[in-house]
């Protein structure tokens, strides 16, 4: 028939046998170049959210405005004169952050390169998350609620004449929280939950 030349041995013609390890050069570089997309992929997303994180801790802190028509009380003044220039997170001093402009009265921030915000605002309004039946914890004698939005936590004192809130990361431990319901307890005094 014609001249094909086939390989000894295998008796596949040598045409075949090129092709074949081409296309298995040709996928084995597919495959890598897809491996290797994907790590550059994930490393770009990895040093994207470092880079957020980082953001996110310095500089001022954008506070969005919420409702708090007790902010300018003197209940909350006396509660925010005492907060501290630091507060101390599993051992570790974290400075107050300034606010961004405008900043909402009677907020204050702190946090660092290491330490996610932590905030606390007073005279807001009640949420709609406290009804009567609504589970709430009490740390040094100060009735809490706790709301949780994604991985923050939002702790609401609830049997005090104004509401004060602190908001940080889930995962911080409840000694801020500790040192805010002392604080609060020296400076406002106790009413029911709902009067």
């Amino acid at each position: 028939m014609g001249n094909v030349v086939e390989n000894e041995g295998t008796g596949v013609p040598k045409p075949v046998l090129i092709i074949a390890i081409a296309l298995g050069v040709l996928l084995a570089a597919g495959v890598a170049g897809v491996g290797l997309y994907g790590w550059y992929g994930e490393q770009r997303m990895r040093e994207e959210a470092e880079a957020a994180a980082a953001a996110r801790r310095t500089g001022p802190l954008a506070a969005a405005p919420i409702p708090a028509p007790e902010a300018q009380s003197p209940e909350c003044a006396s509660v925010m004169s005492a907060l501290p220039a630091a507060l101390t997170v599993e051992g570790t001093p974290v400075p107050r952050r300034p606010l961004a402009e405008p900043a909402p009265a009677a907020t204050v921030a702190w946090g660092d390169a290491g330490h996610d915000p932590i905030t606390v605002r007073c005279g807001i309004d009640a949420p709609a998350e406290l009804t009567p039946t609504s589970p709430l914890v009490e740390v040094s004698g100060v009735s809490w609620l706790e709301i949780n939005q994604g991985g923050d936590s939002s702790w609401l004192a609830v049997d005090r004449p104004v509401y004060v809130a602190l908001s940080a990361p889930a995962d911080i431990g409840t000694g801020p929280l500790q040192d805010l319901s002392n604080l609060i307890g020296q400076k406002l005094p106790e009413q029911p939950v709902f009067p």
